[in-house]
């Protein structure tokens, strides 16, 4: 972390909430890291990401801004070229690396060019995705730059009709082929992938499995064949590094265990991983002996500009 002022402890701005879809989780995510960057001993101040950002950050001059934004604006490159531009180190992945993961498509085509297994998919246009199936049930469509399965339809097996997506859904949607089998995840920290879990659920991994209180288990380490953990944890970092990722990423998967190592997909690399109680990083973190503060002090070192 390059320093930006003589204060006895560094002046950190947890950058939260913002416009996006995924404005609460940010809340939750912004408000764990607070207080977990005080246990570790900075001056934390907690900041409503809105139109006055970059006045707001100019007259607090931080020494690091500590990224916990989710969803457009706060992790597909936009918050990243405002704090290039201010001169202020951060947190988490880049422009470049933020704006190909949240891209769907893009994400995709770097993914197969580094020899990764994914879903085969293309963009149509949401008049035609309603219109007909524009592929053999069971697909998914989901829209191209969101996260946390906003907006995510799942067409299953023998429907007879086409979706209905919803006034708010994209003109322009990515639909690909539907991926079985178990829900996995890997975080990777640096240069270092911590470990595998097991996301078991009633249904579909959605928003309210991802953060209602029970909404599904973990299990950590996954319990799956040695050679699909090890995959994961290779496909994780070469995912990281394909997309020229940095701080902290996690990429999920599914895994087919009727098709064995062959039915493991790479579904997507999220640049800003959730940092809620129910988050699946800092649970992986703590199962590898990193304790939360710990962990948000290694991001807040991490931090740069030009990443």
């Amino acid at each position: 972390m390059a320093g930006r002022s003589s204060r006895a402890a560094p002046l950190v701005a947890v950058l939260m909430g913002g416009p996006s879809s995924e404005r609460e989780v940010s809340l939750s995510s912004g408000r764990e890291c607070a207080r977990g960057l005080r246990e570790a001993g900075y001056a934390v101040v907690e900041v409503d990401a809105g139109s006055d950002l970059c006045e707001r950050l100019r007259a607090m001059a931080p020494d690091v801004a500590f990224n916990a934004l989710h969803g457009r604006w706060g992790e597909d490159g936009c918050v990243q070229g405002l704090l290039e531009w201010l001169r202020i180190p951060y947190t988490h992945s880049g422009v470049l690396a933020s704006a190909l993961a949240m891209d769907k498509t893009r994400s995709k085509d770097v993914f197969r060019a580094a020899g990764l297994p994914v879903a085969e998919g293309r963009l149509v246009c949401r008049a035609e995705v309603e219109a007909r199936h524009v592929l053999p049930p069971p697909y998914v469509v989901k829209p191209n730059n969101e996260g946390s399965s906003v907006g995510v339809h799942i067409v299953p097996a023998g429907a007879n009709t086409p979706p209905r997506l919803g006034p708010d859904a994209p003109d322009v949607v990515m639909v690909e082929a539907y991926a079985p089998g178990r829900e996995l995840t890997v975080t990777v920290m640096g240069d270092r992938a911590l470990t595998v879990t097991d996301i078991v659920t009633e249904g579909w991994y959605d928003w309210h499995a991802k953060y209602a209180p029970g909404g599904s288990r973990h299990v950590v380490p996954a319990d799956v064949p040695a050679a699909v953990f090890d995959a994961c944890m290779a496909h994780a970092l070469a995912a990281h590094r394909a997309l020229g990722c940095r701080g902290l990423t996690r990429t999920d998967f599914r895994w087919d265990a009727a098709a064995g190592l062959a039915g493991l997909v790479v579904l997507e690399t999220n640049t800003q991983p959730g940092m809620t109680p129910t988050s699946l990083s800092p649970e992986q973190a703590r199962a590898v002996g990193i304790a939360f503060p710990e962990l948000c002090r290694w991001l807040v070192e991490d931090a740069s500009c030009n990443r």
